[in-house]
């Protein structure tokens, strides 16, 4: 595959694939695949197998997480979380010219994933944690910020929104100027708005509806992350995989 440099991943001139590799036991689709239970063993051989197989069917860029963020979900540890995700970033940085991401909220499991090879940090949190983004200035790495108010754990205990497209909008620059404030070049910062991420049905909706509206407003380009989201199912009526 051919490599790219860090500036072209989210190139305005073409759709970005990312590709999901969850080391985690509870984590959308994927979840215990390669780590069994809390506190199980991470089989790195197989999610290398995993993220190579993304790789090979077209991702631009595979995003390692290991802690879930699914609504209800509990956070673990740094160091449980460095264990199920630098061995597979060491591994897959050998074999795959594809960039490859660490999914965390945490300053120093992002400092660790950057040492091991990963070149970009994707923080569903918006970059709550100074640390976390200090790790993405020192690294010069691509900084991915999503929109999350509250936790996983409670994300979807009765979100509300007057008017969800400038409220997220609003808390979003917040975000990336606060990330600019602290070291991370403008032209590395991309947004997420969090589809699923305490959001009502018709909040996703909206979303999906206007990301060039969210493009022009903020001048950024933008991620979606509507894959295996609970309100697929609902509009289906084939709900994705618990």
């Amino acid at each position: 595959m051919v490599e790219r440099r860090d500036a072209e991943i989210f190139s305005p001139e073409r759709v970005t694939i990312v590709g999901v590799l969850n080391t985690t036991p509870d984590s959308f689709s994927d979840g215990g695949r390669f780590v069994t239970a809390a506190g199980g063993p991470l089989d790195v051989a197989a999610a290398v197998e995993a993220g190579l197989a993304l790789a090979s069917a077209g991702a631009d860029l595979i995003d390692i997480g290991g802690e879930s963020t699914r609504p209800g979900s509990r956070p673990v540890s740094e160091s449980e979380e460095r264990a199920r995700t630098i061995p597979v970033i060491e591994a897959l940085t050998k074999r795959c010219s594809t960039p490859l991401s660490i999914d965390t909220r945490k300053g120093a499991v992002a400092e660790a994933a950057l040492a091991a090879g990963a070149r970009v940090v994707n923080d569903v949190s918006g970059g709550v944690d100074p640390a976390l983004l200090a790790a993405a200035a020192q690294a010069q790495a691509t900084l991915i910020l999503g929109h999350l108010r509250g936790e996983p754990a409670t994300m979807q205990d009765a979100p509300h929104f007057d008017d969800a497209l400038e409220e997220i909008a609003a808390e979003l620059e917040l975000s990336a100027l606060r990330a600019e404030e602290n070291g991370v070049e403008r032209s590395r910062i991309v947004i997420d708005p969090g589809i699923g991420f305490g959001k009502r049905l018709e909040d996703n909706l909206e979303l999906l509806a206007h990301p060039g509206w969210l493009r022009r407003r903020l001048g950024r380009p933008v991620l979606l992350g509507p894959s295996r989201k609970p309100f697929l199912g609902t509009l289906t009526g084939d709900p994705a995989p618990a």
